[in-house]
């Protein structure tokens, strides 16, 4: 029997579930219960946005790692997914990016009505506070701010320079009226301090009487019964278990809600059978259409010391963070990633397929492996990937984290592209001023230089981009999850709000869009439950 009730159980607390737990509480008439399997944010380097990849494998971070990609010479990829409340906020690299207009009106053109850039939009605008003032594109006032960065490494401008010798125009706003071009990122941040979803909306909403928190609460499992949904979870190794009077709303990431999902008994009947879980809904898409960016392209040293590393070098580390303290300014108050673009792999392409990402330090593996010295790498991402793969159950114990196959590169067409965007990338560190800048190119090298000897290098150390979408995905096929106002097909009370119900990737960063979607969500469950 279920210990409490409330009308609506949220679980998990990052970009999603931070929002409808705002938002479903912010009138004082229904009661929400949030559930969150981390931590409460405590240290103090959630604060630092240069702090971001030292908190990777940290209690912070659920750790997970896909399956052997067959296309990657067999590697296992780290994932790193943000734990607590603030979810992978708390970790990211802060850049606010919605990705092409034209990316929404697919999702409606594919049955997915009332999902368009036009009226997407209005949710954009509505969630942001945009240090540059509202516009027809930005909005002010809103929970979540949005602010040009506070410090460049002189390398990132240079960067920026280069590729606008390359060809590539300036862009200033990757969310205004264009995508295509290479410009410096806006960040969620206020006042130079990472601004997690758990700063923007659920802090403003803890002191509400009608709103309950529970941290280190990890949900088993759903049970489906004909008076509501109820989750049970594990808090302090004791079992809990509460009830969804309205609805209980999934927002769990696109790795674990499937996966919370299938150990519901909603998902591929015969997958449910091989783990020994009783079938309650046959759904074959739960799990299916899992895809994300895909990262390769060029690390080069440098010939003066410009580059990120050296800020934060154990000798100059004490100098920028008293400045950092007193004045939310200098290297610390970057989140690394300051500059990037959207570019077409060939000419007649409708749309930017390929998106750079700049980051002014020697770094691999999401800057687990630091190199010593100054250098550089310009990184290309894959933003349409033809590539599917799966979130499938390890075993029936909850505990046990799931199984990721992405299946990266497995498209022909996918490898073709990013070997074109190498050789963009190879045009723009050839360019000047990094031209001038730049010594060696350590990898691939310059010895590297035909399809076969840069494939070989991708397959050995391309990486993912951080944003796992599609395994729920909207639509009215055999093959979707939820419906376009995200309800659950054939389980009544029962949503699922986050990344995991995209139908397909958009082209940029996925957090921000995120946000959008629970924004959206909570005016379709209020419009319902009046």
């Amino acid at each position: 029997m279920p210990e409490a009730v409330y009308d609506y159980v949220v679980i998990g607390a990052g970009s999603a579930g931070c929002v409808l737990a705002n938002r479903l509480s912010e009138d004082g008439r229904a009661s929400v219960l949030l559930l969150e399997a981390g931590p409460a944010p405590r240290s103090p380097l959630l604060r630092v946005p240069a702090a971001g990849s030292l908190l990777y494998k940290s209690r912070y971070d659920w750790t997970l790692e896909t399956e052997p990609q067959p296309h990657l010479n067999g590697r296992r990829l780290y994932v790193g997914r943000g734990r607590g409340l603030g979810g992978s906020t708390l970790i990211n690299s802060m850049i606010c990016m919605r990705g092409a207009p034209r990316d929404y009106d697919h999702w409606a053109s594919s049955g997915n009505p009332g999902w368009s850039f036009a009226e997407v939009l209005p949710y954009f605008r509505k969630l942001e506070d945009n240090q540059r003032g509202a516009s027809e594109f930005h909005g002010a006032g809103g929970p979540l701010r949005v602010e040009d960065l506070r410090w460049v490494s002189p390398l990132s401008r240079a960067f920026l320079e280069s590729a606008a010798a390359a060809g590539h125009r300036r862009n200033e706003d990757f969310n205004g009226a264009e995508q295509e071009g290479v410009g410096l990122h806006q960040v969620a941040q206020r006042g130079g301090r990472r601004q997690s979803a758990a700063d923007a909306y659920l802090r403003p909403a803890k002191a509400r009487p009608n709103l309950a928190v529970r941290t280190g609460a990890r949900v088993t499992r759903l049970h489906i019964g004909a008076s509501g949904v109820d989750a049970a979870y594990v808090k302090d190794g004791r079992p809990h278990a509460v009830r969804a009077r309205r609805e209980v709303l999934l927002c769990a990431g696109a790795l674990h809600s499937p996966q919370i999902l299938l150990l519901s008994g909603i998902g591929p009947s015969g997958h449910l059978r091989q783990m020994g879980i009783p079938v309650v809904k046959d759904l074959p898409g739960v799990g299916q259409n899992l895809h994300d960016n895909v990262a390769m392209g060029v690390a080069c040293s440098c010939a003066q010391p410009l580059g990120f590393g050296r800020a934060l070098a154990p000798w100059a580390l004490p100098r920028h963070l008293l400045h950092y303290l007193l004045s939310r300014r200098g290297p610390l108050a970057s989140n690394v990633l300051e500059a990037g673009g959207f570019a077409r792999s060939e000419p007649g392409l409708a749309a930017p397929d390929l998106q750079f990402a700049f980051l002014p330090v020697w770094a691999m593996d999401h800057g687990l492996t630091r190199i010593k010295g100054d250098g550089f790498v310009l990184l290309t991402l894959l933003l349409r990937p033809e590539s599917r793969g799966s979130v499938t159950l390890r075993s029936a114990d909850p505990l046990d984290p799931p199984r990721i196959q992405p299946n990266y590169l497995a498209s022909r067409g996918d490898r073709a592209a990013l070997l074109r965007g190498i050789r963009l990338v190879r045009e723009v560190v050839s360019a000047e001023p990094l031209a001038a800048l730049r010594g060696d190119e350590c990898y691939p090298g310059a010895g590297v230089q035909d399809d076969d000897g840069l494939l070989a290098w991708t397959r050995a150390f391309a990486e993912h981009g951080d944003h796992p979408v599609g395994t729920a995905r909207m639509g009215r096929d055999a093959m979707a999850v939820v419906d376009e106002r995200l309800r659950v097909h054939g389980v009544p009370g029962l949503r699922v709000v986050d990344a995991s119900v995209m139908p397909t990737i958009i082209g940029g960063n996925t957090n921000i869009p995120t946000v959008m979607i629970a924004e959206r969500a909570a005016d379709l469950i209020k419009a319902e439950n009046p």
